[in-house]
């Protein structure tokens, strides 16, 4: 046995490993390119610590919530954690999620594209192409590679931000400080508190499309005190790299160069670092696509085998599955229709298209999770119900 499999087989497989999953699939919606920030919380100035806690508490209920949901009734793909929750409706939820997985890889598309051209000297067509093979081998061998890929990746990239926020507010700490104490607001209108929390609501809505790729890693949670504690840790790790971020933005806080730009990393790194940092973002840039992109179209793979799995041909026992090649070729299809709309441009994508997509996500997922799912939970005689209804496996019982 190799040593990443006696890793993932102990506590780091059933806590930490599910938390680095949703981490690595946040970073392309939720902060990498310093857009998103801006829009749901940094705008707000210094109201917008609000947003920070209204996040925290949004991703840990949630992480908690789906593990423990999935622990007890074995739920290890959408298809099926959906069917728990919404019964017959599921097939609005897989349109949905196809549909947020393209718009967050678009926007990591043009972000990553325009970045690595301007910042390490790759042409736009070269540095998506390169990422598209990048992604279609790492879907063509699968969950083991994508586990390994992903474990390295998220420290990665936690120590490149981690870099990138103390350079920025090594810089820029006294203008962030003036920002608190004098309680600036002023690039928006209104930074009333209903405001603000609804804007932090708004982002982790949309930000609800990442949980369907860490599914296929809660099979080695067995207790409900692994699923809490590994929601908690998922908690903070998804709200640590928001809060560095927004930090950093005040320090510029409301400069229109800064909070107006489509990117608005790399306005703060080049006031406080030099052309070796900004190509070393570029890199990061097209890293974090290539993780958001193969843990979202892992998950949509993982949604299909689970269907052909089930399928009896007649002539043969079953179906197997998508094979390597469909695979590989289905994540890099899917990344050359989201590499098409990105040409609309990051700040629509990110304004429009995750706004309007928060408020299905946060109808079709959270609100039936916070509901049926809890109180399914909480309810165990359910559990044989659920089975019947989504004919599937029978549960164990706990």
């Amino acid at each position: 046995m190799s040593i990443f499999r006696r890793l993932v087989s102990g506590r780091f497989g059933s806590i930490i490993l599910p938390a680095i999953i949703l981490q690595s699939v946040l970073i392309g919606g939720g902060y990498a390119s310093g857009r998103e920030v801006v829009a749901y919380g940094a705008k707000f100035g210094s109201a917008g610590l609000l947003a920070v806690a209204g996040i925290f508490v949004g991703f840990t209920v949630m992480s908690i919530l789906v593990f423990e949901f999935s622990r007890q009734f074995h739920t290890y793909d959408y298809k099926s954690y959906m069917q728990g929750i919404i019964w017959k409706g599921w097939p609005l939820f897989d349109v949905l999620f196809v549909v947020m997985a393209t718009i967050v890889i678009a926007v990591m598309a043009s972000a990553a594209g325009n970045i690595m051209e301007q910042t390490v000297g790759i042409p736009y067509l070269v540095g998506i192409v390169t990422i598209i093979l990048v992604v279609a081998v790492l879907t063509y061998f699968g969950a083991s590679l994508i586990e390994r890929f992903k474990t390295v990746g998220t420290g990665f990239l936690y120590l490149a931000y981690l870099l990138f926020g103390i350079l920025v507010l090594s810089q820029v700490w006294g203008n962030v400080t003036a920002v608190f104490a004098a309680g600036n607001t002023a690039y928006v209108d209104d930074a009333g508190a209903l405001a603000v929390m609804q804007s932090g609501i708004l982002y982790v809505g949309y930000n609800l499309a990442i949980f369907p790729a860490v599914f296929f890693v809660l099979h080695r949670q067995e207790t409900r005190k692994e699923s809490v504690v590994s929601g908690l840790l998922a908690g903070v790790m998804m709200t640590l790299p928001f809060l560095l971020t927004y930090l950093c933005l005040m320090g510029f806080y409301p400069q229109e160069s800064v909070m107006g730009a489509e990117v608005p990393w790399l306005p703060m790194l080049r006031s406080a670092a030099g052309p070796a940092v900004i190509a070393f973002y570029g890199i990061v840039i097209g890293w974090t696509l290539v993780e958001t992109s193969v843990g979202a179209i892992h998950a949509i793979i993982d949604r299909i085998d689970a269907d052909l799995e089930r399928i009896d041909t007649g002539r043969f026992e079953e179906i197997d599955g998508l094979t390597r090649l469909q695979s590989g070729l289905l994540g890099g299809g899917i990344l050359v229709a989201a590499t098409l709309l990105s040409r609309v441009g990051i700040i629509a994508l990110v304004a429009q298209g995750y706004t309007i997509m928060a408020y299905f996500f946060i109808a079709l997922f959270a609100v039936p999770t916070l509901t049926i799912g809890l109180w399914r939970i909480i309810n165990p005689d359910w559990k044989q119900e659920f089975w019947n209804r989504a004919g599937s496996r029978t549960a164990s019982a706990d």
